[in-house]
């Protein structure tokens, strides 16, 4: 349990370190990884049984040239498109926000130091250097959540747009 508790207080220092927006930039990857856990559990569980359905809906049909066939078979693909992508944009747009999240940090921590540096005459180095260190940890988290959502991401769309494709050529109009 040693390593634990030196975990526990490595991130405390860090969370320390970064101030308070870091808490924010931590929710939100918290959040945005519980949605691309979920879209991977999805795909690996609940999938299967839903194209499964779709096709046997398909393929329970007598007729499946005219028109009004197709425009079942577009349903049924198109219903299964909205499945498979919920909480794609979400989780876009949270890789989006978390760099702005780490610039609002730096932002935030920059006017601390400027104000530190107002109030005591501010020409210590020193103590400058502290503040822009510690200013710029936020954008370095933001970052650093960003470019591993980008990673998930780009290959839960890739299972999203392979998935899409093979129930659309799995419903087929040629029986």
């Amino acid at each position: 349990m040693y390593w634990l508790d030196s975990a526990y207080e490595a991130v405390a220092r860090f969370m320390e370190m970064g101030g308070n927006v870091l808490w924010l930039i931590a929710f939100v990857l918290f959040a945005m990884w519980m949605l691309i856990f979920e879209r991977v559990w999805y795909f690996k569980l609940t999938w299967k049984s839903d194209v499964a359905k779709a096709i046997s809906i398909w393929e329970g049909r007598s007729e499946r040239s005219s028109w009004a066939a197709q425009q079942i078979r577009e349903k049924l693909i198109s219903e299964s498109k909205l499945q498979i992508n919920q909480y794609l944009p979400l989780i876009k747009t949270l890789v989006a926000v978390c760099p702005l999240l780490g610039l609002l940090g730096t932002v935030t921590g920059m006017i601390e130091v400027f104000h530190i540096m107002a109030v005591t005459g501010g020409g210590d180095a020193r103590s400058m250097a502290g503040g822009v260190s510690r200013a710029t940890i936020p954008t370095m988290a933001g970052m650093v959540a960003a470019l591993s959502g980008v990673f998930a991401n780009t290959y839960v769309t890739q299972i999203a747009e392979r998935e899409s494709e093979f129930l659309a050529d799995n419903l087929t109009t040629d029986h």
